[in-house]
């Protein structure tokens, strides 16, 4: 069952925890194969599930060290129409990996329950295309009819919310926004910015988060920034400004280059896990909101224990 669909957590100013660069990890750190970066494809042998498995209860674990909460970001980021497809996956079996994804988390949840910490279950949901090149765009209409099927998937389990990861252009932000508003789940956007601090379409972060405000009537719970290094976005994030106070989630690259760069590369750049966590608490002392941290590629639990360590002194005013 669902336990905080109705009301986040993380909107009432508890620090939570999520886990970094899943697909990252396990390819590069795991040695496993995800055809089409679809860590979901995992579930449908045991040893995949098991590694599934391993991997939260990594992150459940920092959570409960640190004394955090936690968001328990589930294996989907390609388990929808298209994606799926290309891997042999039918309709129905594409609901039902969805629906296996939040299992998993469930039972995950169910283990770390006496903590008396909030787990939160969220649906994550990317873009029909690639994360970092809008390439063919959809109309916001297009894009709600698109992403609701996977949405409304979620809608019968015990997914607490949907995030959408790696947004790159407004209009898809926008339909998958009201589709998860159809079927009354709170959604928390992320965008990807390129090393310019704005999106790959070239719109400032600022124009984009009000542009999906105006047209849901500010329906996202919140916003996030992923995939790209805190020196490609730091610059445009000033505390004073009101659009700011909406962003309370970050996920960040550990590394440096440009995602075109990163395209090219062979060999997994990590970059430096205290360096980063120092960036981060830069960055809470200007989002005042901000209250949800993880990773994103190139990033794993070193980096997450790394991160909690810097900011939840600033967090809790112990420093």
């Amino acid at each position: 069952m669902t336990e905080f669909r109705r009301s986040l957590p993380q909107l009432g100013g508890e620090f939570f925890l999520t886990d970094g660069g899943i697909e990252t990890t396990l390819v590069f750190l795991e040695g496993l194969d995800l055809p089409d970066f679809a860590a979901f494809d995992l579930l449908k042998g045991n040893e995949g599930e098991a590694a599934l498995r391993k991997y939260f209860r990594t992150y459940a674990g920092l959570a409960r060290r640190f004394g955090t909460g936690l968001i328990l970001e589930r294996a989907t980021w390609r388990a929808r129409a298209g994606w799926g497809g290309r891997l042999g996956y039918s309709a129905r079996e594409m609901a039902d990996a969805n629906r296996r994804a939040i299992g998993l988390l469930e039972d995950i949840r169910r283990e770390f329950k006496g903590d008396d910490r909030h787990v939160v279950i969220s649906g994550c949901v990317g873009p029909r295309g690639d994360g970092y090149n809008p390439g063919k765009t959809m109309s916001a209409a297009e894009a709600e009819d698109y992403h609701g099927i996977q949405i409304r998937t979620f809608e019968d389990t015990a997914a607490d919310m949907v995030t959408a990861i790696t947004m790159n252009y407004v209009e898809e932000a926008v339909g998958l926004t009201r589709a998860a508003a159809r079927a009354g789940m709170p959604v928390a956007i992320s965008f990807t910015v390129e090393t310019d601090g704005r999106l790959p379409t070239g719109q400032t972060l600022r124009a984009a988060i009000q542009q999906v405000d105006t047209a849901t009537s500010r329906y996202p719970a919140y916003y996030m920034i992923n995939c790209a290094h805190p020196t490609h976005f730091e610059h445009v994030l000033t505390a004073e400004e009101p659009w700011t106070q909406r962003i309370r989630g970050l996920r960040a690259n550990a590394s440096r280059k440009s995602h075109a760069e990163l395209n090219e590369s062979a060999e997994l750049d990590i970059g430096d896990p205290v360096e980063l966590a120092m960036q981060y608490a830069e960055l809470e002392r200007r989002l005042p909101q901000l209250n949800v941290m993880g990773g994103c590629c190139g990033t794993d639990h070193r980096h997450v224990e790394q991160i909690a360590a810097a900011c939840l002194p600033l967090y809790r005013g112990t420093t």
